[in-house]
């Protein structure tokens, strides 16, 4: 039986498209790059920053990414002010949240964004008292795919591996959720496309945020 539902933020929780398609290309500018597209930012998100300007500087022509470290600094500071920049919570993600409330389910959120980050999009979007936990990538924890983070969340949960489903939008979380041996569910309306979902092993794809909540509460499959 489920005790605990763990859900991704970026593109899982929340539409925060935005926010980083504006932050990296505001970076892109103060340094003198070109921008990125949506398109791009799309793909390049779920890994963290360090990934995400990696692959931005990549695309605005740094390829030896001799500007990291300017760019890296840039980005933290512009996204800090800017992080829950036209954000909003995907449709029904909100009456999901309170059904899994209501059925006694602790919740609890990890992301690869950076955790100052993170506790701000969540607390800013859903205020301070609905998930029990929130951890985004802080400095010496391993960031998603490795399983440590999901499974140290669970324990500070107060529950097993068996007794948490795991929600995510990407390669990413459906590799995080089978590595801890968490039953995982992804949903089709974040950053990856449905057929990206499926060639990266996701066994079950939701298309909309009440089919998580019947998940939860009858544990089917």
């Amino acid at each position: 039986m489920y005790k605990a539902c763990i859900f991704d933020l970026d593109g899982t929780l929340t539409d925060t498209l935005d926010s980083l398609e504006y932050s990296v290309n505001e970076t892109m500018k103060e340094i003198g790059l070109a921008p990125i597209t949506r398109a791009q930012c799309r793909q390049y998100v779920g890994n963290g920053a360090k990934v995400l300007i990696e692959k931005a500087l990549r695309a605005s022509g740094d390829e030896e990414l001799s500007r990291f470290d300017e760019a890296s600094a840039a980005y933290g500071r512009i996204f800090d002010a800017n992080c829950t920049y036209r954000v909003k919570p995907y449709p029904g993600i909100r009456d999901l949240l309170d059904g899994l409330k209501s059925a006694g389910m602790k919740l609890g959120v990890l992301s690869n964004k950076p955790d100052r980050q993170a506790v701000h999009v969540v607390a800013d979007i859903f205020g301070t008292a609905v998930f029990d936990s929130v951890h985004g990538q802080r400095e010496g924890i391993p960031r998603k795919p490795d399983p440590a983070p999901l499974l140290a969340l669970a324990e500070e949960l107060g529950v097993t591996p068996s007794e948490v489903l795991y929600i995510g939008d990407s390669e990413v979380d459906i590799v995080t959720g089978k590595a801890a041996h968490m039953d995982t569910v992804a949903v089709s309306w974040g950053f990856r496309s449905r057929n990206e979902l499926e060639a990266a092993g996701a066994e079950r794809i939701v298309d909309t945020a009440d089919e998580i909540l019947r998940i939860a509460e009858k544990q089917e499959g």
